[in-house]
């Protein structure tokens, strides 16, 4: 009897573990989904993204972003990829204007339809490339779960409100990852992504010029002033076209100095000086400031990167398998 009640329980939590697992897979998603059906995928992927940044690494950056473009809206679902059609798509919302590298990500598709048609998903491309870009720029290599299958509505008006904006405040910041599913720490941690990469002036200049809407001269007082005086140099009012890097000296490089700038005031946007506005964001910037915390943030990142990653994908048998990442099937 007593070997019958222990088997039974052995049963049981065997059926609890299964269960978690069941709910922790639910989304379809899992690392080398293609090691069957394409098993050269990845290396595709990063000898594409190789060639590409060995002539253009400005494009490190965008491409980056693009996959946190594409899972905000409507989850990652490659969306943002879509060109508009009978309606004005992602991709032609102020907030995507500045994207670049669409051509990148239709090499390689081109490159993944050659070698094995009609299976990898553009969404999924785009969680490969940004780990790639990472890894290309000195970063960390994290394990990407695939499986994603590609969405087929793309709206203007979905990405204007789903994607925070540079001047956020920490609370709509927390409440926008929040409703992703994410934590403050995904926040503070994928905030960090601004390490590489450059800005356009029209995304922080209302930092430098009448930022109370009294004075011209009025500025954010929470920027610090030598950064703001050379940030004048570079920015004029109603400058829409200069570029500024983000983490300048290092924009190149995926490391940990932003939360140094940060911690300084010297974060671009005001959404990097919010991350000073709450207790555990906060702690985060103050402790991973270059060179003591950068070992665990590139650890933290990739975790946060799968996180997001995870965000409404289409598995199984919703949405398909794009031939063209620009245009549905």
């Amino acid at each position: 009897m007593a070997a019958t009640s222990k088997l039974i329980f052995l049963l049981i939590q065997g059926i609890v573990l299964l269960s978690v697992l069941d709910c922790a897979n639910a989304q379809g998603l899992k690392v080398g989904f293609y090691a069957k059906s394409c098993p050269e995928a990845e290396a595709i992927v990063k000898k594409v993204i190789a060639q590409t940044l060995s002539v253009a690494p400005s494009l490190g950056g965008p491409l980056l972003r693009m996959h946190f473009h594409d899972c905000f809206v409507r989850g990652c679902d490659g969306s943002v990829l879509l060109n508009s059609s009978s309606n004005q798509a992602e991709k032609d919302a102020i907030p995507n204007l500045s994207l670049r590298g669409y051509g990148v990500i239709d090499r390689v598709k081109s490159a993944l339809e050659k070698a094995c048609p009609g299976v990898v998903s553009c969404s999924d491309i785009l969680a490969v490339v940004a780990r790639d870009v990472v890894v290309a720029d000195m970063g960390v290599h994290w394990d990407v779960e695939t499986g994603r299958r590609d969405g087929n509505v793309s709206n203007m008006i979905d990405a204007l409100r789903n994607l925070p904006a540079p001047s956020s405040n920490i609370s709509s910041l927390k409440s926008s990852f929040a409703s992703k599913g994410l934590s403050a720490k995904d926040l503070v941690v994928l905030s960090g992504s601004h390490t590489i990469g450059t800005s356009h002036c029209s995304s922080f200049t209302n930092r430098l010029y009448n930022f109370t809407g009294k004075n011209v001269n009025d500025t954010d007082p929470t920027l610090d002033s030598n950064y703001i005086a050379k940030l004048k140099m570079k920015c004029k009012p109603n400058d829409q076209t200069t570029l500024v890097e983000m983490d300048p000296g290092s924009f190149k490089t995926f490391d940990g100095s932003y939360y140094t700038l940060v911690a300084k005031r010297r974060g671009l946007f005001q959404s990097d000086a919010a991350l000073l506005d709450d207790s555990e964001t906060k702690a985060y910037v103050t402790s991973h400031a270059v060179p003591k915390g950068e070992a665990s943030f590139l650890k933290d990142f990739g975790v946060s990167m799968v996180n997001m990653g995870r965000i409404g994908v289409l598995t199984g048998n919703a949405g398909e398998i794009r031939k063209v990442c620009s245009k549905i099937n």
